[in-house]
């Protein structure tokens, strides 16, 4: 009798046991796509906004680089470029008088022409006024000839004083940090009147909204497995009760890997396993880096 209820107590521990094990799929760990953003000028942070756990907006401006030089720099170019544009002659008065001597030489032309009918003047006479009327008209297009092209010489030579000027507010631009992405801030790497430097890190951010479940899954499941599949994903809650949402299968590798010693899998006898990514709606419990389990 004794023996009997020992044998009993045996096959209800294993039962439990085999209860126990494992019921999901596969498990992995969540991830998030996160954005590490640089500074693109060098200078004192006069403003820094951004701290860890807050949530920006993409385009919100975050901070700003101390750009007194590169601003002086830029007054600078344009005071060069005034300097040079000052040398341009004004057309419209130089070629006035040349303009006038030339209307009074036609007008004398045509005068002479009618009294050359009239027989009161000579063909020479005329001859001469429109002789007189034609150097005008050349000294006139000569003198606009000449000076289009000083016009056009000092443009030329502020042309590269404006592309100066464009970089330099470009650089300006760059002292501005506006934040690119919408998400939450994970990490801080600098402060307000700090010295920050050309590609240096300022912070790191993500999108928590949705996360990513990096999981894996042995070759016999990877034939039941589809893109844009659902899934369900359980996570461990409070006081051992689990946690439930749905999934979709965005990602499957096309290679085998050793299985990570921190992945179990259904089939633990499997030594190459392969990746997948299921995406995940977060409603603020999932954290980057949780465990979660797969039920395909």
């Amino acid at each position: 009798m004794k023996h009997f209820a020992y044998c009993l107590l045996v096959l209800v521990a294993l039962g439990a046991c085999r209860r126990s094990g494992p019921s999901y799929d596969a498990s992995g760990t969540f991830e998030a796509v996160e954005t590490i953003v640089s500074a693109e000028a060098t200078g004192t942070l006069l403003l820094f906004k951004p701290d860890e756990g807050d949530t920006l907006q993409a385009g919100e401006l975050v901070g700003v680089i101390d750009s007194v030089q590169v601003y002086l720099k830029k007054r600078q170019l344009e005071a060069q470029v005034q300097s040079v544009l000052a040398n341009r002659p004004d057309v419209a008065r130089q070629l006035a008088a040349a303009r006038e001597q030339l209307r009074h030489a036609e007008r004398e032309q045509q005068r002479l022409a009618s009294l050359v009918q009239a027989g009161a003047a000579t063909p020479k006479q005329y001859d001469d006024a429109a002789a007189q009327a034609e150097v005008l008209r050349r000294q006139l297009e000569a003198q606009q000839s000449t000076l289009g092209i000083t016009n056009a010489s000092l443009a030329a030579q502020t042309a590269p004083l404006i592309v100066q000027v464009q970089q330099v507010e470009e650089q300006l631009a760059r002292c501005r940090i506006v934040n690119a992405v919408k998400g939450t801030v994970l990490t801080t790497y600098a402060e307000p009147h700090e010295m920050a430097a050309a590609g240096k890190p300022l912070y790191k951010i993500a999108d928590l909204s949705t996360l990513t479940l990096r999981a894996y899954i042995t070759g016999d499941q990877l034939t039941a497995l589809r893109l844009q599949q659902p899934v369900t994903v359980a996570v461990d809650a409070a006081d051992g009760a689990t946690r439930t949402y749905p999934g979709v299968v965005t990602w499957i590798s096309d290679q085998a890997e050793f299985t990570p010693k921190t992945i179990q899998t259904k089939t633990e006898r499997a030594n190459l396993v392969y990746a997948v990514k299921i995406r995940v709606k977060n409603d603020g419990y999932l954290k980057i880096g949780m465990y979660g389990e797969v039920t395909l």
